[in-house]
């Protein structure tokens, strides 16, 4: 493995993608995007590779089985979120740093599997009211959709503390520049 790997997981809504889509295309980081598989259905927009590996609930499970994934969950009942063991060879293989934006308990897992090789860093909300804000202010999920989230943030950000760095996004241009910083602070001294 070349590469190293960036691990950045929040309760949904907290802004991790709009932050690695401000850094993805650094060229200091060297970063390249994990896609994650998932056995939930398309979003509006969203491309098979692109954005996810959409797999059946039934070839999800066979390729867990099967021992395909660095790291799998099932976030919420009947969808399963994972990382293919293909994505990391893909990745790092070829020099690159591996970017996983994935769920805190799958974070961990990585983390504790690739060890010094892995940085865990955790996005917070500055508050559950502002989580919710924006979740509503996406307009993607159904009112019973953003409330299964706000209340799993609660569970989500007891685990902050067993990530290596926490930013808060209260700030996006600071969240971007904190994150910035850690990423290279870590591929610079650890490779």
């Amino acid at each position: 493995m070349d590469g190293k790997i960036i691990i950045i997981s929040a309760p949904s809504g907290t802004g991790k993608s709009t932050i690695i889509n401000r850094i993805i295309d650094d060229p200091a980081l060297r970063l390249s995007f994990s896609v994650s598989a998932t056995s939930r259905q398309p979003r509006q927009g969203e491309e098979h590779g692109r954005h996810y590996y959409f797999l059946s609930s039934e070839e999800f499970r066979r390729r867990a089985d099967a021992g395909e994934f660095i790291e799998w969950e099932e976030v919420y009942a009947g969808t399963c979120y994972g990382t293919l063991a293909s994505e990391v060879e893909r990745i790092t293989g070829n020099g690159r740093n591996m970017i996983l934006d994935i769920d805190v308990k799958g974070a961990l897992n990585v983390k504790q599997r690739f060890g010094s090789q892995a940085l865990a860093l955790f996005i917070m909300p500055p508050d559950t009211a502002t989580l919710e804000r924006r979740l509503r202010g996406r307009a993607t999920d159904s009112d019973e959709a953003i409330a299964k989230r706000v209340a799993k943030a609660d569970l989500e950000m007891s685990f902050a503390p067993r990530f290596d760095t926490v930013v808060i996004n209260d700030n996006l241009e600071e969240a971007v520049a904190d994150v910035r910083k850690a990423i290279l602070t870590f591929v610079s001294t650890n490779g």
